[in-house]
């Protein structure tokens, strides 16, 4: 079970820096090499931006859940 955690939290953790990478950020960054920076702001965030930030925040939490979880298992099962 423990093993199962860490290829999660290995897989979450990298998937995790693709996806901040893609954020666009204040000048625009890395995003904007993959053509993140074409996107138009008609009076907020995009659609894709959108679907990229829940994407992120769903990828977040399955991270932390891995963290919780091999946490108590650590502490439970005594390895």
């Amino acid at each position: 079970m423990i093993l199962l955690f860490t290829v999660l939290l290995v897989l979450a953790s990298a998937i995790m820096i693709l996806l901040v990478l893609l954020h666009k950020g204040r000048g625009g960054g890395l995003s904007d090499m993959f053509g993140g920076g074409v996107s138009s702001s008609l009076g907020g965030s995009s659609v894709a931006e959108r679907n990229l930030d829940r994407f992120t925040v769903g990828v977040g939490v399955i991270w932390f859940a891995c963290i919780v979880a091999l946490g108590l298992l650590k502490a439970y099962a005594g390895n």
